[in-house]
C-alpha cells in the first residue's frame, strides 16, 4: 500500500483543465451525451421511475431547487438531482463501460459534476474538468478491487467505487483541498454500498444503487466543504475498500501512471440496451447470421462461451432462461442471443418481445457455458459463440465487443445514438442538446447548456 488514497486525493485537487490532453476532453463529452440520451429516454419510459418519483414525494424530497433532472420539466435539489439522473441513466442499460474495472463510469460520475456544476455556477470547463476527475478516480479503483474477485463477493462496483468517483468530481466542483477530499473519500468508504442480489429477481436495485452512488457522493463531498472529519486511508487502510470489497486487491493500478495514462480513454460504450456481458456474442451473432443466411428454423443448439463474470451475470439457466422483466432481460444471455439471432438487430424498444413464443423457443436452444479461452485476458468481455445447423457447426470468437476503443463508433455515430433516445422526449430540442454538450468548455455556466436538456 503506498497512499493510495491521498495521492488519488491530490490528483483531483491539482487537476486543471489545461492539463488535460485535447482527446480525453472530447471522449469525455461524447461519452456525456452518450449517457444523457439514456437517462432522457429512462424518464420517460422507465419502469422504475415512478416508484422513484413517488419515494421523493412521500418523503418530502421532491422539493424544487435549481438541478437539471435531464427530460424533466422540473427542476431539483442538488442531491436529488444525482439520485435520479444517477438512477435513470443507468436505467436501460445502455450507458457506457470501463472494461478493465467492468463498471459504468458516466452513471455515478456525470449526475454528481451536472448537480454540483449547476449549484456553484460552475462554467462547462469546469465540470468537464470535474467529470474526468471522477473518470480516473472510479475506473482506477475499479481495477484495484479486480473486479472478477469484486463480483465473486457479490459486489457491483459501479455502486462501490461509484461512490469515490462521484465524490471526486463533486469535490473538483467545490475546490477542496487535498486534506478535504481524502475526508470526501472517508466518507465515501461508508456509503460504497452495491449488492449483485437483483439478478435473481430482476430487481431495480441495479439502477437504484447508482444513483445512490452518485447522490452518495455529492454528500460526501459536501460534508467535506463543510469542515466534516472523514476516515483517513479510505481505499488502503485496515477495514479500507480494498480490504473489505475484494480478496485480490491490486492496490497499484489504483495509482499508475496517474495524470500520464488516461483510464478515460479506455471506456467503451454499448450498441445494445443490456449487459456488457452479452454484446461480444451478440455482435457475433448478427454476423454469422448475416453471414450464413440463418432463419431460426435452421438452428439445432446455440452455445455461448463467456468468461466466468459473464456467466455470473448472464448464464444461469435457471433464472436467465425465459425473463420476463426489462432488468431479467438485460441480464439474459438467453433472450438477447435468441432476439439478435431471430431479428438480426436488438434496440432498447426490443424489449417488447419480452415472453414472445418464439424468442422463448429459440433461447431453449441455447447453452451458455464459461469457456477458459477467455480467462486471464485484459478484457473479460468477449465470447464464443457455435451454432449447430443441418450444414454443421458454425462458430466464431470475439475478443471483444464492438464499441471498445479500438472500435469507438465516429462522432455521427454517436449524435445519431443519442437523437434516437432524445428525440421522443425533447422533441426538435434534442439536436440542440447535442450540439451544447458536444461544445460544453464555451458555457461559462454551466446551467446554460443543462437546461436545453430539461422536458
Amino acid at each position: 500500500m503506498a497512499h493510495e488514497t491521498a495521492t488519488l486525493a491530490a490528483y483531483v485537487a491539482d487537476l486543471k483543465y489545461e492539463d488535460i490532453p485535447a482527446e480525453v476532453l472530447e471522449r469525455a463529452k461524447v461519452l456525456t451525451l452518450d449517457f444523457l440520451g439514456s437517462a432522457i429516454r429512462a424518464r420517460r419510459e422507465a419502469e422504475s421511475t415512478p416508484s422513484l418519483l413517488k419515494m421523493l414525494e412521500a418523503l418530502a424530497l421532491d422539493g424544487k431547487g435549481d438541478s437539471t433532472v435531464f427530460g424533466d420539466a422540473k427542476t431539483w435539489t442538488p442531491a436529488v438531482a444525482a439520485l435520479l439522473n444517477g438512477a435513470l441513466g443507468h436505467s436501460l442499460d445502455f450507458d457506457d463501460t470501463h472494461a478493465d474495472s467492468s463498471l459504468h463510469p458516466s452513471a455515478p460520475v456525470v449526475p454528481a459534476a451536472f448537480a454540483v456544476g449547476e449549484m456553484v455556477g460552475a462554467s462547462g470547463r469546469d465540470v468537464l474538468t470535474a467529470i474526468v476527475a471522477g473518470y480516473e478516480v472510479c475506473c482506477r479503483l475499479g481495477n484495484a478491487l479486480d473486479p472478477t474477485s469484486h463480483y465473486a463477493r457479490g459486489f457491483h462496483p459501479t455502486a462501490t467505487a461509484g461512490t469515490y468517483g462521484a465524490a471526486a468530481a463533486a469535490a473538483k466542483l467545490f475546490g477542496l483541498s487535498e486534506t478535504q477530499i481524502i475526508s470526501a473519500f472517508g466518507v465515501s468508504g461508508s456509503q460504497a454500498a452495491g449488492s449483485l442480489q437483483f439478478l435473481l429477481n430482476g430487481a431495480w436495485n441495479k439502477r437504484y444503487q447508482v444513483g445512490a452512488a452518485a447522490m452518495n457522493g455529492v454528500i460526501a463531498a459536501t460534508l467535506a466543504r463543510n469542515d466534516f472529519i472523514g476516515s483517513t486511508e479510505s481505499v488502503e487502510g485496515r477495514h479500507g475498500l480494498l480490504v473489505g470489497y475484494t480478496d485480490d486487491a491490486h492496490p497499484d493500478k489504483a495509482i499508475a501512471e496517474l495524470g500520464k495514462s488516461y483510464e478515460t480513454m479506455k471506456i467503451g460504450v454499448k450498441p445494445y440496451p443490456s449487459c456488457r456481458y452479452t454484446h461480444a456474442a451478440i455482435d457475433a451473432l448478427i454476423a454469422m447470421r448475416r453471414e450464413h443466411n440463418l432463419t431460426p428454423g435452421q438452428v439445432k443448439r446455440v452455445e455461448i462461451g463467456l468468461h466466468r463474470n459473464g456467466i455470473t451475470l448472464t448464464g444461469d439457466a435457471a433464472t436467465k432462461r425465459h425473463p420476463r422483466s426489462i432488468v431479467g432481460g438485460q441480464f439474459s444471455m438467453y433472450f438477447t442471443g435468441a432476439l439478435a439471432l431471430d431479428q438480426g438487430s436488438f434496440g432498447w424498444d426490443d424489449y417488447n418481445r419480452l415472453g414472445d413464443a418464439a424468442i422463448d423457443a429459440l433461447a431453449d436452444k441455447f447453452d451458455v457455458v464459461q469457456d477458459s479461452r477467455l480467462e486471464g485476458r485484459v478484457h473479460p468481455f468477449g465470447a464464443r459463440v457455435s451454432i449447430t445447423t443441418d450444414d454443421g457447426v458454425h462458430e466464431r470468437l470475439y475478443a471483444d465487443p464492438s464499441g471498445e476503443p479500438n472500435s469507438f463508433p465516429d462522432a455521427q455515430a454517436m449524435q445519431q445514438k443519442f437523437l434516437t433516445l432524445a428525440r421522443p422526449v425533447l422533441n426538435a430540442r434534442a439536436e440542440q442538446f447535442a450540439d451544447a454538450i458536444l461544445s460544453l468548455e464555451r458555457f461559462d455556466r454551466v446551467a446554460k447548456a443543462t437546461q436545453l436538456g430539461r422536458q
